[in-house]
Parts: structure tokens; sequence; C-alpha cells
């Protein structure tokens, strides 16, 4: 079975990180995006991002841009909607999602996300907390194409929560360990920037 392709998030808003592309802030000298991309390209058979707006800005990636297509910024799944469409175009069977500002993502999430699909070849990312609990990573997952009109028609109905429409379709769960720190650690304030380059150096 050939690698899913790859499709990295990058559709927010960044509001807590004052506006503009949280994917392009500098993490110990390098683009958060730049760390995504060289974490989720040797797992994929090709990428892809997911942004709203000019996507002139991005051309350098020499990636396809994939804008939303439903308009209001309706949230992540409208990314994987339109990682989805771009996958059936390319004759693709499924894609892996990652956030663009999150640099710290294992590895070998795609093998484990393929590994613990669910019956429908979903499955979302997880790990545990500071208390021991495991918390679902939503936007770390496997999404199979044969489920994209089923996805369309539930944004179109309103639908906004990842884990509502995974759990329809019965999802699995790939969970993945958080010594020493947490692998899905994002970035959402000039304040975890400082965190994320502190915990570069113990990654």
């Amino acid at each position: 079975m050939s690698a899913p392709l790859g499709v990295i998030l990058a559709g927010g808003r960044a509001t807590r990180m004052g506006g503009g592309d949280k994917g392009l802030r500098v993490v110990a000298g390098q683009r958060l995006i730049d760390h995504v991309i060289a974490r989720l390209a040797p797992q994929c058979g090709g990428l892809a991002i997911n942004a709203n707006g000019e996507p002139s800005r991005l051309a350098e990636f020499g990636l396809p841009i994939l804008p939303d297509s439903l308009a209001d910024h309706p949230g992540p799944l409208a990314g994987v909607l339109a990682g989805l469409d771009w996958a059936a175009g390319q004759g693709a069977t499924a894609i892996v999602t990652a956030a663009a500002d999150t640099p710290f993502f294992p590895t070998n999430l795609v093998a484990q996300l393929t590994a613990c699909a669910g019956p429908s070849g979903l499955c979302l990312a997880a790990s545990p907390d500071e208390t021991g609990r495991v918390q679902r990573q939503p936007t770390f997952g496997l999404w199979p194409v044969a489920l994209r009109d089923d996805l369309r028609a539930a944004l179109t109905g309103g639908l906004r929560k990842i884990v509502i429409w995974t759990d329809q379709h019965q999802a699995g769960q790939a969970v993945f360990d958080s010594v020493p720190f947490d692998p899905f650690f994002n970035v959402n304030t000039p304040e975890d920037i400082l965190t994320a380059e502190a915990l570069m150096g113990a990654a």
C-alpha cells in the first residue's frame, strides 16, 4: 500500500499570536512549518499546505496550497476536506494531517495511525496529559478519501467539532508517549515560542 499524502493544516487565524501565519514564526532558527515539513515529508507520499489568503506568501515551499472550500473559517475539518479533495484528484486513498504549529510530533506518526485505524480507515493521534489522562489530538489524523463526501455534508450541515464526526465513523486511536514531553505541544502564544525553543534541546 502506498504511503498516504500529507496535509499541513495552516488555515487558522492565529488570534492568540496576534494574527498572521503561526507556521512562519521562527523557533530555534527555523520556521515552525520548516520543522513540520522536515518531520512529515519522509512519512508521506507527497505534501500540501492547507492555508487561506494570498497563496504567494507560501510559494517558496514549492507545495500545493489548498484553501478551505467553505467560507467563514469553519475550522480544521474544512482543511481536512480540502486535503481530501486534493488527494482524490491525485488518485490517493488517504491523507494524514499535521498542524503547522506543532514542531515535535512523532516521526512514526503515519505508521502508528495506519496500524491503529478503525474499520472506516479513520484514526486520530492521542497522548497522555500531565495527569496521565489520554487526550485526543484531532488535528493529527489519518483520513480516508472515501469519506470526503460524508464530511462535506456534515460541514455544510453545521458540524464543526472534529471528534463528533470521527466518533460517528468509529475512528481508531494511536496513543503516543508524552515522555520527556508531549510530542503534540503546539505554539499558540509568543510565550510558547520560548517554551518550544527550550524543548528543542530536550527533543
